[in-house]
């Protein structure tokens, strides 16, 4: 890897973790924090932008681009590792039948998102 991709990378990671923190922090203050509701729109419209990423890669995104902001930005951005922990956390809290819901229907939604943003970007 050049040292221009690099940087470019870790600026664009870090762009996203405060895109990130930010979103969380906005949807946490309108809706609440005893449902997860950031972390699973963060991950669902995060795998949208890169299933759409993916496509238009193939239809003459400048290919730099892509590592740059899939990687970089939209790896920031999403986060797979809050959303198993706070899968966990609705477990410790003697919500099992949330945390199974909700567990799975963000990876269902990712999924399902993942999916279109290849569909509409093809």
């Amino acid at each position: 890897m050049n040292p221009g991709l690099f940087v470019l990378l870790a600026v664009a990671g870090g762009l996203g973790a405060v895109l990130r923190f930010a979103l969380d922090g906005a949807v946490r203050q309108a809706v609440g924090s005893r449902w997860p509701w950031g972390t699973a729109l963060i991950n669902v419209s995060g795998s949208f932008l890169l299933g759409l990423l993916t496509a238009l890669a193939g239809h003459g995104l400048p290919p730099g681009l892509l590592p740059v902001l899939g990687t970089g930005l939209l790896g920031g951005y999403t986060t797979f590792s809050t959303a198993s922990v706070e899968t966990v956390r609705l477990i410790q809290q003697g919500r099992a039948a949330a945390s199974l819901v909700y567990g799975l229907g963000v990876l269902v939604a990712s999924v399902a998102a993942a999916l279109l943003g290849l569909a509409l970007g093809a």
